[in-house]
């Protein structure tokens, strides 16, 4: 599957799954690295680097951003093979 195709049914999915959120496609030109989704439910926000599959490449400095924004709040690669693991650790993230 091609990434974007993912990321059209993964923004499906989580508008389904986590009510009222607001999902933001983030600019990868505004700086390199930044995971390519944001997600806003209630006063809690993840962000999501989405991946066509578990061994596409990284490219620059995403692993840093991804580290530093989960250290903040939640953060982490997606790709389907890890999907359903990571909405739940979303989904548990939320209710903290």
């Amino acid at each position: 599957m091609v990434e974007s195709k993912f990321q059209s049914i993964l923004i499906k999915e989580l508008k389904e799954r986590f009510k009222g959120c607001e999902v933001v496609k983030n600019d990868a030109n505004y700086k390199q690295g930044i995971p390519d989704l944001t997600v806003f439910y209630g006063n809690r926000w993840a962000m999501l680097e989405t991946k066509r599959s578990e061994d596409a490449p990284h490219r620059p400095n995403q692993d840093y951003y991804v580290s530093l924004f989960n250290d903040m709040s939640y953060a982490a690669f997606i790709f389907p093979e890890n999907k359903e693991v990571i909405l739940n650790e979303m989904e548990q993230a939320f209710k903290t």
